[in-house]
């Protein structure tokens, strides 16, 4: 039961991240890579201490990479610049749409051939994001769209990069504290579209420190007691949660496109996992 309320408390924490950012920018609270900065010190901040007590002050505190942190940045950064025209639940698939598709051809280039179940779930996963995309009057805005579809390359290619690491919360957390002087320096390029607000700030604190912060260690710890398949499929919870949140505090609309791509994305996705699982 504690493993369920776990994994729910964390696809919530991913959900809340799109709704935050969505809040913090689109109520022009903050810009985006000021965002981006403040979430990722955040993250760091809540990291590094939990890093110290699961691990003990005798071992590695900060782990990582350059690559890893350069990864993470690219998500972060493209996710808040994203946000700026997207709605909440519209950004959270295509940004998880955008992960599977990477991390599908990633197996696939390595050789990883999937079945027939796999294949139809990436068509029809596929299906659903083009039909998003189509141009039409509920289309979503197509530069937030490309800069959602590039965060979701990166946190793919993070995730991909993290499987071939230990995993562990120090990784994270270095991965963190090195994207950190990244953010500095987009915001020193950018210096004249810099504006910010306490509430923005707020927001962007929240959101790196407690739903990206205590969200990954919460992941970490839940992770243990699943599978990996079934950790793929939970994920997918997180559009759903997200389109939730941006009705609820955003008084977003839920339009027939979000809903039959959300129907379609998810389901060919979870058709892949299942199909992954079974060979």
């Amino acid at each position: 039961m504690l493993v369920v309320l776990l994994t729910i408390l964390t696809m919530v924490a991913f959900a809340a991240n799109s709704v935050l950012c969505r809040i913090a920018l689109g109520g022009g609270w903050i810009d985006p890579l000021s965002f981006t900065l403040v979430r990722l010190a955040g993250g760091a901040a809540i990291l590094v201490p939990l890093s110290r007590l699961a691990s003990g002050p005798s071992r590695r505190l900060v782990r990582g990479s350059w690559g890893s942190a350069a990864a993470l940045f690219g998500y972060a950064a493209a996710f808040s610049l994203a946000y700026l025209t997207l709605e909440a639940g519209t950004g959270a698939l295509v940004l998880f749409g955008a992960v599977q598709v990477t991390m599908i051809g990633a197996g696939l280039r390595s050789g990883d051939r999937p079945h027939s179940a796999q294949w139809l779930g990436l068509l029809v996963a596929l299906a659903g994001l083009i039909y998003l995309v189509l141009p039409g009057i509920a289309a979503p805005n197509p530069l937030g769209m490309f800069l959602m579809a590039l965060s979701g390359i990166s946190w793919g290619v993070y995730s991909l990069r993290g499987k071939q690491a230990a995993g562990t919360l120090a990784e994270t957390a270095g991965n963190f504290l090195r994207a950190v002087p990244l953010s500095i320096l987009a915001l020193v390029v950018a210096l004249t579209a810099i504006h910010t607000s306490g509430m923005g700030l707020l927001l962007a604190l929240v959101s790196g420190s407690v739903t990206s912060g205590l969200g990954y260690a919460l992941w970490y710890r839940t992770l243990r007691h699943l599978s990996t398949p079934t950790a793929a499929v939970v994920q997918l919870l997180v559009p759903v949660l997200a389109a939730l949140g941006g009705v609820v505090f955003l008084s977003e609309a839920v339009s027939f496109r979000l809903v039959a791509a959300s129907i379609l994305v998810l389901g060919g996705v979870g058709l892949a996992l299942r199909g992954r699982s079974q060979g």
